[in-house]
C-alpha cells in the first residue's frame, strides 16, 4: 500500500476552503500512485475557532463538506480530521473519518476539550494492516513527539503514520504555529520518514518498502524556535494584508533581534529601521544601531526625540490646571521618572505609529517575556506594536537567537558583538549610563530563571523561599550555581527582591499584559491564552509568612 501523508494549510473557521484545498490534495495524491490520503486532524475546522464552536450551524457545514470529501475519493481511500456534536449536545468531538467512493464513516473520535491546545493525537489502527493512522492538530512545542511515536509503534509492534496540522492560528491574543510534520515509525520503533516543518506537500510512502531509518540530527535548541518565529512572521503578516514593517532600534539586543528576524522572514527591502536617541542615549548605542542597520542592509533613520520630550515636558508644566477643585496656580509636576516614561511614548505613540503610517507599514512591540513578567515596560509606549514576535523568549533565549541569526542564518555578523556584549540598558536616564556598566534593574542571569519558576511552573514565593532555605534554589530554578549568594549578600537583600518582583508579577503587569500586542506562543505557556490570570494582587501564604519570619530571625 502507498500512503500519502498530506501537509495541508489548515484555515481555521473555513471548511469552505479547507475541502477545496483537499480535494486538490486528494488529486494529487491519485496522480502520485497512492492507495490512501491521511489528513491532518481537524482539517476541515480547524482547532482554535473561540466562540464558532457553538454554533451547530458551522458543525453541520462541516459535516456537509465532508460527504463532499467522501465523493471525491474516488479511487482512493482517504482519511481526514473533522469535529461533530458530542453525545452531549453542549460539547464538541474530533472525529476521525475514513472515505472512499462516496461513503463515509467514523473511525476514531475524542473529546475536544474546549479547543485546548494539548492532546494527543487521533489513532486508527487499520484492521488486517500492520498500521497506526495518528492524525494531529498540535501547535509548536507541543506536537506529540517523535519519542512519544517511537514508543507507541514499538510497543504496538505496527508502523505508524503521523500527520500533523499547518498554519497558523490563534485564540484571540496569542497566536500558535502547527509545523505540519509528516513522520513514519517502523514497528521497530525506528523513525524512517520526517518531512520538513512548516512546508506544505505531500509524501508518499510504500508500506512495503519503507525507507531507511534517519540518522537523528542535534541542532541548538534555539533552531527549531526560529523556524517557527521565521513562520509565524510570514504568515501573521500575510493574515492581515501587511507587507511592510518598521522596527525602532536602540543599539540593545532586543531590537536587533527583531530586526534581524524580520529581515530574515521578509526581506531588507520590507523593512524600516528607526533610532530614536535622546540625551540619555550613548555614542556607543547610537553607533551599534547604525551599524545593525549597515550590516541588514535597510532603509533607516535617525528620528532625534529630546527637542520633543522637553517640549511636552515645559508645556504640561507651564499651562494651568483649571476648574473648581484645582487650587491657585496648580501646576503639574513632571518627575524624572514621568520624563522616562513620556521618551517611550513619544517614540512609539508619535515617531514608530506615524512612520508607519506614512510608510504604509506596521510598527513592532520588541518586547520578552521577562520584561512582560513584570511589566518593566511602558503602556502606549515600547510595549506598544502590532504584534511582539519575541514575547514569548526569555533574555537568554534572545541572546541564543542572536548567535543563531549571525552564526546559521545569515553566516556573518549582522547583530555587532558589541550589541550583545553590552548591558541591556533602556536609557531612559543617567541611571541607566551604559558606558559607565548601568542598566537595567532585572538581572537577567537569575531573573531569568526566578520569574520562568513564577511563570511557567506556577511557583510562588513559598516554593522560592523554601529551596532558598534548603540552599538549592539555583539548581531548583536552572540558574548558574552560586548565583544567588552572589547577588544576594543577606536573606534580607533575598527576601525583598523575591517580594518586589512578585508584587509586580501579580499586580500592575496583569494590567500591562492584559494591553499588550499579539504575540507568538514558543513555550505553549505564553502569556494570553496560555497563561489565564486575574487582577487580585498578591498573596502571602501562611507557611511563606512563618519560614520568611524564621530565616529573618537567624
Amino acid at each position: 500500500m502507498k500512503i500519502a501523508l498530506i501537509s495541508m494549510e489548515v484555515v481555521p473557521g473555513r471548511p469552505d476552503r479547507n475541502a477545496a484545498t483537499m480535494r486538490g490534495k486528494i488529486a494529487e495524491a491519485k496522480a502520485a500512485g497512492a492507495d490512501l490520503a491521511l489528513f491532518p486532524a481537524l482539517s476541515l475546522s480547524g482547532l482554535f475557532l473561540g466562540g464558532v464552536w457553538k454554533q451547530p450551524a458551522f458543525l453541520r457545514d462541516c459535516a456537509a463538506y465532508a460527504e463532499e470529501i467522501a465523493a471525491a475519493a474516488d479511487g482512493i481511500t482517504v482519511v481526514f480530521g473533522n469535529a461533530a456534536e458530542a453525545e452531549i449536545c453542549t460539547d464538541v468531538r474530533r472525529t476521525l473519518m475514513e472515505a472512499r467512493d462516496g461513503v463515509l464513516c467514523e473511525v476514531a473520535h475524542s473529546p475536544l476539550h474546549g479547543a485546548g491546545n494539548q492532546f494527543a493525537p487521533l489513532l486508527y489502527e487499520m484492521p488486517n494492516e500492520n498500521i497506526i493512522l495518528a492524525a494531529d492538530a498540535s501547535p509548536f512545542p507541543i506536537c506529540f513527539g517523535a519519542s512519544a511515536l517511537a514508543k507507541t509503534a514499538h510497543e504496538k509492534r505496527k508502523n505508524i503514520f503521523y500527520i500533523n496540522t499547518l498554519g497558523l492560528q490563534d485564540k484571540g491574543k496569542t497566536v500558535y504555529a502547527f509545523p505540519g510534520r509528516a513522520y513514519v515509525f517502523s514497528a521497530a520503533g525506528e523513525r524512517v520518514t520526517m518531512s520538513p516543518a512548516y512546508t506544505e506537500g505531500i509524501t508518499v510512502v510504500d508500506t512495503d518498502a519503507l525507507p531507511v531509518p534517519i540518522l537523528s540530527h542535534a541542532e541548538p535548541p534555539i533552531a527549531p524556535i526560529h523556524r517557527m518565529l521565521r513562520y509565524a512572521v510570514q504568515k501573521f503578516l500575510a493574515r492581515i494584508h501587511m507587507e511592510r514593517v518598521v522596527i525602532g532600534i536602540s543599539g540593545g539586543i532586543d531590537s536587533a533581534v527583531a530586526a534581524a528576524l524580520y529581515v530574515d522572514a521578509i526581506g531588507a527591502e520590507n523593512v524600516l529601521l528607526i533610532n530614536m536617541p535622546s540625551q540619555f542615549n550613548s555614542a556607543t548605542t547610537k553607533g551599534l544601531a547604525a551599524q545593525l542597520a549597515d550590516n541588514l542592509g535597510c532603509r533607516h533613520m535617525i528620528v532625534p526625540i529630546e527637542e520633543s520630550v522637553a517640549h511636552t515636558v515645559t508645556q504640561l508644566t507651564e499651562i494651568p490646571i483649571m476648574g473648581k477643585p484645582a487650587a491657585e496656580g496648580e501646576h503639574l509636576t513632571i518627575s524624572s521618572f514621568v520624563r522616562e516614561n513620556i521618551q517611550a511614548r513619544d517614540r512609539s505613540g508619535r515617531v514608530l505609529s506615524t512612520v508607519a503610517a506614512a510608510w504604509g507599514a506596521g510598527f513592532t512591540c520588541n518586547a520578552n517575556k521577562a520584561e512582560s513578567t513584570v511589566g518593566y515596560a511602558t503602556l502606549y509606549g515600547d510595549q506598544a506594536g502590532f504584534l511582539s514576535a519575541l514575547a514569548d523568549l526569555w533574555k537568554y533565549q534572545v541572546y541564543d537567537l542572536a548567535r543563531y541569526l549571525n552564526e546559521a542564518v545569515y553566516g556573518r555578523e549582522v547583530i555587532p558583538q558589541g550589541i550583545i556584549d553590552i548591558v541591556p540598558s533602556a536609557e531612559l536616564s543617567d541611571a541607566q549610563n551604559v558606558d559607565e556598566g548601568k542598566g537595567d534593574p532585572i538581572r537577567y542571569p537569575y531573573h531569568d530563571h526566578l520569574f520562568r519558576a513564577f511563570a511557567e511552573n506556577n511557583e510562588t514565593p513559598e516554593d522560592i523561599l523554601a529551596h532558598y532555605a534548603e540552599g538549592n534554589l539555583d539548581a531548583h530554578i536552572g540558574c548558574e550555581h552560586g548565583l544567588v549568594g552572589t547577588y544576594f549578600p543577606t536573606t534580607a537583600d533575598f527576601i525583598a527582591d523575591l517580594e518586589r518582583w512578585w508584587r509586580l508579577y501579580t499586580g500592575m503587569a496583569v494590567a500591562k499584559r492584559i494591553q499588550s500586542p499579539p504575540l507568538l506562543s514558543v513555550t505553549g505557556r505564553a502569556y494570553g491564552s496560555d497563561h489565564p490570570e486575574s487582577q487580585i494582587g498578591a498573596y502571602e501564604t501562611i507557611a511563606y509568612r512563618t519560614l520568611k519570619e524564621k530565616l529573618l530571625k537567624k
